[in-house]
């Protein structure tokens, strides 16, 4: 089996000394990547969950920057030690509780003061207590932020900070001094012991807002914190903590703040000299970082927007549209090197202080955000089989394709040409994507939404694969392909430049390619695909389509009833059968005479049906999301969803519960299954599958 597609994007990636790598968290593992080339060069594998922080141990002299030393913690409730220049596993500390973010201040004071070993390394954790409450309550406070020791692996004693409703992201200064989360419209700023009052109770602030913050960023050298809320605002707080983090820190901007008439902007007795608030962003702020030298900040969020602000007057400027919502801005050791995290799952590598982009890191990116325009009739995926390519809708009216065997983004179509911006109003969606058997062709279906009820359109468009640069170019474009009517399924013939479309219209179409049906001795007419027939049963919508693996039977449904076409002369050849729901997703079995149709509703059905016979063979009543079959095999495999009332009432299936069947089309008995939940066994799955099975 081949795994791929994992989000690099959900915790912030971490560099490497010497700044060639980036460490980026990816589902169960930590991937570290080339910032050269942007390949991966290899992972440290071992955690038994989401890996939610990587931090490299950073060097304390110039000569020291080859050491490879990194920590990660995982909600699986360990702590992990590693060497990754080789990769190697050094040491696992138990936690035992989910761990949601990991700050080691001891790390960085040692840098940026003393270059010595801390006689002990601490870490603080913001984990979820795991334990249920004796009753269930809207109060229930989950999160918790702990002290940890991580030289003698083992919990501080006492030592939990606070408690909030849920677990909040650790943000840490680049001095290692203070750390902080911020809760709803609060923020809580602790300052870290030093190695000599280790055992110091941790002094603590709170700062409020009437508006709910997303993220916080410390000043490198300054008492300054800022945040921004969900509405776009950015707040800057200047002498936090003047009174009580003052003792034995010195002055703070070349004086204590004793004076608490003037704190303009502060609200209530808050400890800070001032607050100051800008306003650009349209939208939730989720990226704030301060530049190394603390004159300025750095701001984004879902308009895909990097702000510059000037920290001592405020003025601004803007750096290029990076096109999709922003969520992490890392440095590196290299003053010239950042990484952006975008949520498109795309980490950019850029240039500084120009921004530019100088590599991308590609993740699978979502699929369309908006299915009920899609009718949920497809996967939204597409495979090239040849190249291991999937072809993946996306929200900004593109088709991504993705290299299962190099397991990152290769290359993007631009199906419509819009100037598409995160936040902007989506106007278009692409409805389907289908790749042909070969490759070679692809062609895909979009809606443009109609504005007060006036104005849809739909189009059908056909792609060539260029022989020289391998990408795919637009061929020919059809408006309305069914009159007003909506496209429910495209499907390429095995062999030629043919295809269908099938619509709720009522009807379907055959197209040829021109260069595709070229007379003996004639010359090649324009290139260009045209309608070679149009068929229809009784009117009724056509809801899904596939050719038989020699393309000499076309199968269309119409809504319950499965019709069997010769595409070329186009002549109905036989209906076979009858569904209790509409066919969604048809397919023929490789070479065998079996034909599998999904059906939807209220009593959805998985079917297969004999072409000899013309009647079904066995059924199940499953909901399918999705039908894969075997090109030169008689199996195929099915992703269904769990009922959600099951005769196993022992068990608990929760969110995405799942199973990826393998079938022999002539036998109902599974060969091997998948679980999407790892927490639930095979066995018990093909028990409920079995006791709701209908042969």
């Amino acid at each position: 089996m081949i795994r791929g597609g994992r989000s690099y994007v959900l915790s912030p990636p971490a560099f490497s000394n010497d700044a060639k790598r980036l460490l980026v968290c990816t589902s169960n593992s930590v991937t570290i990547f080339s910032t050269a080339t942007g390949l991966p060069v290899a992972s440290l594998d071992g955690h038994a969950a989401l890996v939610t922080a990587v931090i490299v141990v950073p060097a304390s002299t110039p000569a020291s920057k080859i050491i490879c030393y990194c920590w990660t913690a995982s909600l699986d409730g360990t702590i992990r030690y590693w060497d990754f220049s080789v990769p190697e596993l050094i040491k696992i500390i138990n936690v035992n509780l989910p761990i949601i973010s990991m700050v080691i201040p001891t790390l960085l004071s040692q840098t940026a003061e003393t270059n010595e070993k801390s006689p002990k390394t601490f870490a603080y954790l913001s984990v979820e207590n795991t334990k249920e409450p004796e009753k269930e309550s809207s109060k229930a406070l989950r999160g918790q932020i702990k002290k940890f020791n991580l030289t003698n692996s083992r919990m501080a004693g006492g030592m939990t900070l606070t408690e909030t409703k849920q677990p909040e992201i650790i943000t840490v200064s680049s001095s290692g001094k203070y750390f902080g989360i911020r809760s709803k419209r609060k923020l809580q700023i602790w300052k870290v012991p030093t190695a000599e009052t280790e055992r110091a109770m941790v002094k603590k602030i709170t700062l409020h807002h009437t508006k709910n913050m997303n993220v916080l960023a410390f000043h490198p050298t300054q008492r300054i914190v800022a945040a921004g809320d969900v509405t776009g605002r950015i707040l800057i707080w200047r002498g936090f903590g003047d009174r009580t983090f003052a003792d034995g820190d010195g002055l703070v901007n070349g004086k204590l703040m004793n004076n608490e008439e003037e704190r303009p902007g502060v609200r209530g007795d808050d400890d800070a000299d001032s607050c100051t608030t800008w306003h650009w962003h349209s939208a939730e702020v989720n990226v704030l970082f301060f530049s190394s030298d603390g004159a300025y900040l750095y701001s984004g969020g879902k308009e895909g927007v990097l702000v510059v602000w000037q920290l001592d007057t405020g003025r601004k400027k803007f750096l290029p549209r990076i096109g999709s919502p922003l969520l992490w801005l890392t440095d590196s050791p290299d003053p010239s090197l950042s990484s952006i995290s975008c949520a498109d799952n795309q980490i950019h590598l850029l240039k500084m202080p120009s921004m530019e982009i100088l590599k991308s890191i590609s993740g699978i990116k979502l699929p369309c955000s908006f299915p009920e325009m899609c009718n949920g009739l497809q996967s939204g995926i597409a495979f090239d089989c040849n190249a291991g390519l999937v072809a993946l809708r996306t929200e900004n009216y593109c088709i991504q394709l993705y290299s299962l065997f190099d397991d990152r983004g290769v290359s993007e179509v631009v199906i419509c040409e819009r100037n598409h911006q995160p936040g902007d109003e989506v106007t278009v969606v692409v409805t389907l994507a289908v790749v042909s058997l070969d490759g070679s062709m692809m062609s895909t279906a979009e809606l443009k939404l109609p504005e007060e009820g006036l104005g849809g359109l739909v189009c059908l468009k056909f792609w060539a694969l260029g022989s020289q640069n391998k990408e795919f170019s637009l061929s020919t474009i059809i408006y309305e392909p069914h009159r007003d009517a909506g496209i429910s399924a495209i499907a390429f013939h095995p062999t030629r430049p043919m295809a269908v479309s099938s619509s709720y219209g009522g009807d379907f179409k055959v197209w040829v390619c021109n260069n595709g049906i070229q007379e003996m001795d004639q010359p090649l007419s324009n290139s260009g695909w045209t309608c070679h027939a149009v068929g229809s049963y009784k009117k009724k919508p056509m809801t899904a389509a596939t050719f038989s693996s020699d393309g000499s039977v076309l199968a269309v449904a119409a809504e319950t009833v499965i019709t069997l076409w010769d595409a070329d002369k186009n002549i109905l050849v036989a209906v076979i059968g009858e569904t209790l729901m509409p066919v969604v997703n048809l397919s023929f079995v490789g070479t065998s005479e079996y034909l599998v149709s999904a059906s939807r509703g209220s009593k959805p059905q998985l079917s297969i049906w004999s072409m000899s016979k013309l009647c079904v063979s066995w059924s199940y009543m499953l909901h399918v999301e999705a039908i894969a079959s075997a090109a030169d095999m008689s199996s195929f495999a099915a992703l269904a969803l769990l009922p959600e009332s099951s005769k196993c009432n022992e068990i608990s299936l929760k969110g995405r519960d799942g199973v990826i069947l393998l079938f022999n089309a002539s036998d109902p008995v599974p060969i091997f299954t998948w679980s999407v939940n790892k927490d639930i066994g095979v066995v018990i799955i093909l028990k409920c599958l079995w006791d709701d099975r209908k042969i």
